[in-house]
């Protein structure tokens, strides 16, 4: 079997629209409850952040990851930080009580 660009990749999550706030809250609220969804961590950072990329929402941020943190809990959505992937991902929970591992 040959892997190229015809090959069958499993769906990856939802990309959000991180572009604001508000446009982030209109995605995240189309996106059915389980599902996951992204932003990169360039938008979460522009968005929730005031840090620069190296120290946004790491231990020196605690503004940043209390602004996107409380910015979940608004929207019933629990989120995880993937810095490797260079995504933060959302998944509605309509029981959702943010927390962060």
């Amino acid at each position: 079997m040959l892997f190229g660009a015809d090959a069958a990749v499993p769906p990856d999550a939802t990309k959000l629209d991180g572009t604001t706030e508000a446009t982030l809250a209109r995605s995240l609220s189309a996106l059915p409850p389980d599902e996951r969804g992204w932003i990169t961590f360039v938008e979460a950072r522009i968005l929730f952040s005031t840090k620069s990329a190296q120290y946004a929402f790491g231990e020196t941020d605690q503004d940043g990851r209390r602004n996107i943190e409380s910015f979940a809990a608004q929207h019933r959505s629990v989120i995880n930080f993937m810095p490797v992937e260079g995504r933060v991902y959302f998944v509605r929970d309509p029981t959702a009580v943010t927390n962060i591992a």
